[in-house]
């Protein structure tokens, strides 16, 4: 399977301003097939040094000169190594974390060497570091799971995909091609986009198999519980993660998790499971101007999985379920058609760009108000609303579009493409207008594009009248 990020590795490899990079993602997202990967389509000898395997292996860099680290990692492994042909690949970093600092010498003094250092729980080095990180000498690279386009490659589906990379307003999708995507959609939403799960429905497209893969991944992650809690408890985040599939489209409540637990331990908890990437907050934001997470309150925040394959299992969601339910936001009260969006706007972000989600809620009594996430593009503040099928109503993306006077919204739901007008009145007679770009899940990967080009086109159609 490949990767849309293969392509962001090819040019940083070939790049006369490369630095070392860090791949930061969880657990068995596939940051070391990706490497590997690398190394074998640009003909590079690929030194592979696992620190969780092989602890020892730190004492190779005991030097700060990277001349004497390679003469060192060459004796260990039996093989010459020519930098400008090699790739140094520092695996499960974590274990190792000081090691990090040590980037700098590679930058400054063997730039010919490409240097990538990866690790799934890198989040807690980072957090509780002693040492000074190279600030400015290294890049990054955020890697999720496969998005949906991806998925379609995976399946073989490339035309279908190209299908949607060339979509324009102006074309109408045919009932075939929309049935055919939608269908597709669903196995998405059951199988996801871990790797694993993904290679094993692409060559057995057997659900049962698909199933104990997931529930495998996720045995994976609660044995890295021990890794990382320190004082806390394995159950409380075991409470945490049972707990997010439970909420998922609401604020997220402690006392929802385990209402014989103090909030602290909770906390720490999903604090912990987040550093891991498992869970990923969408905090809530004033969304008067950019950046989002200017006006962002911690306080309020809702909670979506890494994968909506694993959060599909952890609900006991099966194929064979969902072939029978004809709405994908029927699912779970419209929970999953949340996670399934909040994952794939993760990924549209580009690679060097930690992903973030936020949504807005009004709180005032009477007139309560939210939005399931909002969006930035480009310099524009954007309210994206996950609605029911094809229907359900817009009282919330009303009073937000009158609240904040902007002029572009984004619903996403089961039906076919539109875009057009809106034009209502508030209960006190007000006019709202606004445009309405209106997009299916499968699309969510040209969200971008698709903005961009509705405004053009709304300028032509404004121009001719």
């Amino acid at each position: 399977m490949k990767r849309d990020r293969s392509l962001f590795l090819v040019n940083w490899l070939n790049s006369h301003t490369r630095k070392p990079l860090v791949i930061r993602g969880a657990r068995q997202v596939g940051k070391t097939w990706l490497i590997r990967d690398l190394a074998n389509t640009q003909k590079r000898h690929l030194i592979e040094l696992n620190f969780e395997k092989r602890p020892d292996l730190k004492s190779l860099f005991s030097s700060n000169d990277p001349k004497e680290t390679l003469i060192n990692i060459a004796a260990s492994i039996g093989s010459k190594i020519e930098p400008s042909k090699a790739i140094l690949f520092l695996d499960e970093i974590q274990a190792a974390p000081h090691l990090l600092e040590k980037l700098r010498w590679f930058s400054e003094d063997m730039p010919e060497l490409p240097v990538v250092a990866a690790g799934s729980l890198l989040d807690f080095a980072l957090a509780k570091h002693e040492f000074s990180m190279p600030v400015g000498r290294i890049g990054y690279l955020y890697l999720e799971p496969l998005s949906f386009e991806e998925f379609l490659s995976a399946l073989g589906q490339d035309e279908l995909r190209a299908y949607l990379q060339n979509y324009h307003w102006n074309l109408h999708i045919p009932e075939a091609i929309h049935s055919q995507l939608t269908k597709i959609t669903k196995e998405y939403l059951v199988v996801g986009g871990m790797p694993a799960a993904v290679l094993t429905w692409a060559t057995e497209k057997a659900p049962d198999t698909v199933n104990q893969m997931h529930f495998d991944l996720l045995t994976t992650y609660r044995d890295d519980f021990a890794k990382y809690s320190g004082r806390l408890t394995i159950d409380r985040l075991e409470d945490v993660m049972s707990s997010v599939p439970r909420q998922l489209g609401k604020k997220f409540v402690y006392k929802d998790v385990n209402s014989q637990i103090s909030t602290a331990p909770l906390k720490q908890a999903l604090d912990l499971l987040s550093k891991a990437r498992v869970c990923h907050r969408i905090v809530a934001t004033s969304a008067n101007g950019l950046p989002l997470g200017a006006e962002a309150d911690e306080k309020f925040s809702k909670v979506i999985m890494l994968d909506c394959g694993l959060c599909g299992a952890s609900l006991g969601l099966s194929l064979h379920q969902l072939r029978s339910v004809s709405e994908i936001s029927m699912i779970n009260s419209g929970g999953m058609a949340e996670q399934l969006t909040g994952q794939l706007l993760r990924s549209i972000s580009p690679a060097y760009v930690p992903p973030s989600l936020y949504y807005w809620q009004r709180g005032k009594k009477g007139a309560e108000a939210e939005i399931d996430y909002i969006i930035q593009h480009e310099n524009q503040v954007i309210p994206l609303e996950v609605k029911a099928g094809t229907t359900g109503t817009l009282k919330s993306l009303h009073q937000f579009m009158k609240e904040k006077k902007k002029k572009t919204a984004i619903r996403i739901n089961s039906d076919v493409p539109r875009l057009g007008p809106i034009h209502v009145k508030d209960p006190f007679g007000f006019s709202i207008e606004y445009n309405l770009l209106s997009l299916p899940f499968y699309l969510l990967g040209q969200l971008h594009r698709l903005i961009e080009s509705s405004e053009k086109l709304i300028i032509q159609i404004e121009k001719s009248l």
